[in-house]
C-alpha cells in the first residue's frame, strides 16, 4: 500500500511537471512581429525574468492596442521609443509620450543587460509606472540595467532597427533632440509562433 501511494504521488508529480513544462515551452515559442512603415522586426520574449511584463505586452498586442501608434522618440545611438496610444492622434502631438493603457504594472528589474536590440519598458520616475510604452535599444545602454524592465530581444530586423534609429530628428517641446522628422508608424504588433518567422 505504501509503495502504491509513493508510486501514485510520483506519477502525479511527473504529470504536473510535464504539463508545466509544456506551458513554458508554448509561452517561450511565441514572438512579437512589430510591423512598421520602415519594415518588420521580430522580438523574442524573456518570460523567465519578466513574466508579467511579457504577458502585459502580449495582451495589448493581441487587442490591437499598438496598431497605428508611432515611434515618437528617437535618441541617436541610444534607443527608439513607441507604444503611446496618443501618437494615433496627430492633433495630440504636444502630449505624445504621456499616454498609456489606463493602468500601470510593477517593475520586473532583472540581470539582462540593455544592449542593442533589447526591448524594455519605458516609465516615469516611479519604477512601477510602466504601462504600454516601450523602447528598443540602439547600442550599449547598460546604464539602464536594474532601472528599467528588459523583457526581450530582437532576433530579426536589426537592419530595420538601425534604419529607424537613423531617422533625422529635431528638438521636441522640451528641447530634447529626439523628435522624428517623419512619422514611423507601427502598423501592427502580432504575437505568433516562433516557427512561423524562421
Amino acid at each position: 500500500m505504501k509503495k502504491l501511494l509513493i508510486y501514485s504521488l510520483a506519477m502525479l508529480c511527473a504529470l504536473v511537471c510535464a504539463v508545466h513544462a509544456g506551458d513554458t515551452k508554448a509561452a517561450g515559442d511565441e514572438v512579437a512581429v512589430i510591423k512598421t512603415t520602415d519594415g518588420d522586426m521580430v522580438v523574442q520574449f524573456w518570460s523567465d525574468v519578466a513574466p508579467n511584463t511579457v504577458e502585459n505586452f502580449k495582451k495589448l498586442a493581441k487587442q490591437g492596442f499598438y496598431n497605428g501608434t508611432a515611434f515618437h522618440r528617437i535618441m541617436k545611438g541610444f534607443m527608439i521609443q513607441g507604444g503611446d496610444p496618443l501618437t494615433k492622434d496627430l492633433s495630440a502631438e504636444d502630449r505624445w509620450g504621456t499616454g498609456g493603457p489606463g493602468y500601470q504594472i510593477k517593475a520586473e528589474f532583472n540581470s539582462r543587460s540593455h544592449q542593442r536590440g533589447v526591448i524594455s519598458m519605458a516609465r516615469m520616475d516611479d519604477p512601477d509606472s510602466a504601462g504600454s510604452q516601450f523602447f528598443l535599444v540602439l547600442g550599449d545602454a547598460s546604464s539602464l540595467d536594474g532601472k528599467y524592465t528588459a523583457f526581450g530581444k530582437l532576433i530579426k530586423g536589426d537592419d530595420v532597427l538601425g534604419k529607424i534609429g537613423d531617422t533625422p530628428v529635431t528638438a521636441d517641446a522640451n528641447g530634447e533632440m529626439s523628435k522624428p522628422t517623419k512619422r514611423i508608424e507601427v502598423k501592427s504588433i502580432e504575437i505568433v509562433p516562433l516557427a512561423s518567422v524562421k
